[in-house]
């Protein structure tokens, strides 16, 4: 397809249950994959934002599976959109190598490094996801232009999120990974997996966008399982 225009790509995305989170004209040095070997021109990236992309993933036949149920049904529906529309389909649990989902997060859309290493949106604050990409060989038309301005943290003295975590998994040096792990793996993380991490919920910004009970339920029971992967000496991308 050499004249597709950037709304229609938009319409198909959020047809097939996906936020857009964002999208721009490729350069060298975004690494991004070619198409059919051809540099990319244009990369549209798709998601969840706040409590919307969830209800298809809820309703599709992947939710009664279990395990990595969200990684498979976002392949089997994005990678339909992407041969509908003639596009590469990437994403961020493939690996290793990682392809630079944040990196080009930061190119797309108003987002920002927070205090807990997720990016922030300007508008649904923590409560969003990277889930794929779509990679054009030609130049979309009508590109939405990224917004400009600083993060919302700039402006939060309080930072809430860095003392709300019950082990202070959240710190100068980092994310204590072995202490989160240790902590939701016991009777008293009980409480986080089954209502959310404390220390996104302290976050102020956008926080009418916060899922809702099924949806925190089922992302922190997955990042339950990667933390203790992690701690146990597996890595991964984190991308919510």
């Amino acid at each position: 397809m050499t004249d597709l225009r950037f709304a229609r790509v938009r319409r198909a995305c959020e047809d097939a249950g996906f936020a857009v989170r964002g999208a721009f004209r490729c350069d060298p040095s975004d690494a991004v994959p070619a198409v059919a070997g051809v540099p990319a021109a244009s990369l549209v990236l798709v998601g969840a934002a706040g409590r919307d992309g969830f209800a298809a993933f809820r309703a599709a036949p992947e939710w009664e599976q279990g395990g990595d149920a969200l990684d498979r049904f976002t392949e089997r529906v994005l990678d339909a959109v992407a041969r509908d529309l003639g596009a590469r389909p990437l994403y961020p649990h493939r690996g290793p190598p990682w392809l630079p989902f944040q990196r080009w997060a930061r190119r797309a859309g108003p987002v920002h490094p927070s205090p807990l290493g997720l990016l922030i949106h300007s508008r649904v604050g923590l409560w969003h996801a990277y889930r794929g990409a779509l990679a054009f060989a030609a130049p979309l038309h009508g590109l939405p232009r990224p917004a400009a301005g600083d993060g919302p943290c700039l402006d939060c003295s309080a930072r809430p999120c860095l003392t709300a975590c019950p082990v202070d998994a959240f710190g100068a040096a980092g994310f204590d990974v072995a202490a989160c792990a240790a902590h939701l793996s016991g009777r008293d993380g009980e409480a986080c997996v089954e209502r959310g991490c404390r220390a996104r919920d302290a976050c102020p910004v956008g926080h009418a966008h916060r899922y809702g009970a099924e949806q925190v339920r089922f992302h922190m029971r997955a990042f339950a399982r990667a933390v203790g992967a992690a701690a146990g000496g597996g890595t991964g991308p984190r991308t919510e």
